[in-house]
C-alpha cells in the first residue's frame, strides 16, 4: 500500500510541475478598453480609481495580476474568476451594449455593491474591501449614470 501511495504522490508531483509550464492566456489588453465606459458614465477620478482598484481586474479586458497568479493551479482559478466576471459584466464591451443593457448592468452594479456581494470575498482577502464611503460613491455614481442613460431612451 505504501508503494501505491508513493506512485500516486510521484505522479501528482510530476503533474504539478508540468502544469507550471501550461498557462492560461492573460487578460491584459490595456486600460484603453475602458475609456468609452468611463466617458459615457462620466466617471470622476475618484470613481475611476475605485473601479481600477476593485472592479476592472475581473470586469474588463485588463487585469493587474498579483505575483501568485504565476503559480498553477492558482493561475487557473484566477482565470476562471476573470472569465466569469467578464461574462456577467465587461466594461470593455460597453460600446456594444444597448442602452437598455447598459442601464441594467449599472442597476446590477448598484445592487451587488449595496448588498456587499461585490467585490467577492475571495478578492477582498488580499486586495481589501470597499470602504463605506467608496460604496456610497459607487452607488451614487451608478444612479446618476443610469438617469443619464434613461434620458437617452
Amino acid at each position: 500500500m505504501k508503494k501505491v501511495g508513493k506512485i500516486i504522490g510521484g505522479v501528482l508531483l510530476i503533474a504539478l510541475v508540468i502544469i507550471q509550464f501550461i498557462r492560461p492566456k492573460k487578460n491584459q489588453q490595456g486600460y484603453e478598453s475602458v475609456v468609452a465606459f468611463e466617458a459615457e458614465t462620466q466617471s470622476t477620478e475618484e470613481i475611476k480609481t475605485i473601479l481600477r482598484n476593485n472592479c476592472y481586474d475581473c470586469h474588463s479586458n485588463q487585469t493587474t495580476y498579483p505575483w501568485y497568479a504565476e503559480i498553477a493551479p492558482v493561475s487557473y482559478w484566477l482565470n476562471d474568476h476573470i472569465e466569469e466576471g467578464k461574462e456577467h459584466f465587461n466594461v470593455s464591451e460597453w460600446e456594444s451594449y444597448s442602452v437598455k443593457r447598459k442601464d441594467h448592468k449599472l442597476e446590477e452594479l448598484e445592487e451587488e455593491v449595496e448588498e456587499g456581494h461585490m467585490p467577492l470575498d475571495s478578492y477582498t482577502w488580499l486586495h481589501g474591501d470597499l470602504t463605506k464611503d467608496q460604496q456610497t460613491a459607487l452607488i451614487e455614481w451608478a444612479k446618476k449614470s443610469r438617469k443619464a442613460l434613461q434620458a437617452k431612451k
